[in-house]
């Protein structure tokens, strides 16, 4: 049996039936369906007089069926384009005369050693042991047999998934033209939503209700089955939409974007193993977001989420055309006071690293001219002395700490021990700064928050 499905655009016919119920013709060798009918019965009996032949004959029927393409179409589109519903209607009626038969299109033609011989549509018992190298199904122009295979399973035997055989299409030609099947959330494959589509199909893989072939499909096509890589990408297309609207990822912590918790998420991101605990895997998250915000941890950069979002808004109103004299106290940024965050940082130019004094002198901010003070007492000097001391100790512990629990959570009574034999109250130490975090340097709050004190962002 041989299926033609190429054919000259300017072919034309008047469909008309001469191989129908009550036509009584000597049997052929070819027949050709321009416009086959719905019905299995008729299809059948058409080709029926091709099929039909003298005991061990062994004749080779061929079937042809011209399929007309719209001029935007390409022969690989036989996927989703409808031109190729006339060889679909074919192949249906010839399942119902011998399914057998059918079910062998979906085995990859060029890995058959043996196909079924004419004798079996008719009914009749082939030869033990004969082998046959003919071609069920073949085309005018070379085809993928995989690719032919596949349609057939999907067009005729399995009927019942058309939608998904859609996404499939589309997961399939990303694959072709990327070699990679990661997608993103929000992307579309022409109007098909391939990135969401993608996304169903991990959840119905990791709820157990995807059918194996399914999932076999989807793993021979290159599927990344990973939910937490598919969860990441969900939010990282969120996180991509909020730096479109805001400028930056220093989201406050209750920020939200396409129905995502992004600004929560960016902040459970930064804290120490926040990225995951593979290595490879957190790199490449990390490079993700730096692609969308090179500024995304601003901790490690020496610095806040509150001051990267400050900064973000005093760039961004510049940028619309203000003006430093313009942006006084009150004048404000999706929320944010700009103008008096901006007025703090020339009073306390000093308190800032080179970086930050770089950027805002970027922008035309200066320091503030301040007054002559007369010489700090030598109790005083002592004092803050003592205290940057005590808050070195602090620090050291809490990461020794840090590295030893792998957590930040610290008993209020618990004391620390130093390798040089100092004790210290680690849980006093952490309360205490809390509360008096307003009293804090930029800097000392970096460093905090650099170790994962949320208090601290």
């Amino acid at each position: 049996m041989t299926y033609n499905a190429e054919h000259p655009s300017d072919i034309t016919a008047e469909p008309h039936s001469v191989l129908g119920e009550g036509v009584d013709i000597r049997a052929v060798d070819s027949v050709a369906l321009l416009d086959p009918k719905g019905s299995a019965v008729d299809i059948v009996q058409a080709i029926g007089r091709a099929l039909r032949q003298k005991p061990n004959q062994g004749k080779i029927a061929t079937l042809i069926v011209p399929v007309f393409l719209a001029r935007d179409e390409r022969p690989e589109d036989m996927f989703t384009s409808a031109s190729y519903r006339p060889l679909v209607k074919v192949i249906e009626g010839l399942r119902a005369h011998d399914e057998r038969a059918i079910e062998m299109l979906a085995i990859p033609q060029e890995n058959q050693k043996r196909v079924v011989d004419p004798s079996q549509s008719l009914g009749e018992d082939p030869q033990d042991g004969e082998d046959e190298s003919r071609l069920l199904l073949r085309f005018a122009a070379p085809r993928d047999p995989v690719m032919v295979a596949k349609w057939v399973k999907f067009q005729i035997l399995d009927t019942e998934r058309q939608d998904w055989t859609r996404g499939y299409d589309a997961a399939r030609r990303y694959h072709h033209r990327e070699n990679s099947l990661d997608v993103p959330y929000e992307h579309q494959e022409g109007a098909y939503p391939l990135g969401r589509w993608l996304s169903d199909q991990r959840r119905a893989f990791r709820a157990g209700t995807m059918p194996a072939t399914r999932a076999a499909e989807l793993e021979e096509l290159g599927m990344i089955w990973d939910t937490a890589d598919a969860a990441f990408e969900e939010n990282l297309a969120a996180a991509r939409a909020y730096y479109a609207e805001a400028g930056t990822l220093a989201a406050p912590r209750h920020a939200t974007c396409l129905d995502k918790p992004v600004g929560q998420w960016l902040t459970n991101l930064r804290r120490p193993g926040g990225l995951g605990k593979d290595p490879g895997r957190a790199a490449r998250r990390s490079e993700q977001l730096a692609g969308i915000d090179p500024d995304w941890n601003p901790g490690q950069l020496g610095w806040t989420v509150d001051w990267q979002r400050h900064y973000a808004g005093l760039r961004a109103l510049l940028k619309a055309g203000g003006t430093l004299e313009e942006i006084l106290p009150g004048v404000t940024y999706r929320g944010d006071d700009i103008g008096r965050w901006a007025a703090r940082q020339a009073r306390d130019w000093t308190r800032l690293n080179n970086e930050q004094q770089r950027r805002l002198s970027t922008l035309g901010v200066k320091p503030a001219a301040r007054p002559q003070k007369p010489p700090a007492r030598a109790g005083a000097k002592a004092r803050a002395a003592k205290g940057s001391d005590a808050f070195t100790r602090g620090l050291t512990a809490l990461r020794q700490y840090i590295a030893r629990e792998g957590k930040t959570t610290v008993g209020r009574q618990h004391v620390e021990q130093l390798p040089d034999g100092t004790s210290v109250r680690l849980g006093v130490f952490l309360s205490n700064h809390k509360n008096r975090r307003n009293r804090l340097s930029e800097d000392q709050l970096a460093t905090l928050a650099s170790l994962g004190l949320e208090w601290a962002t």
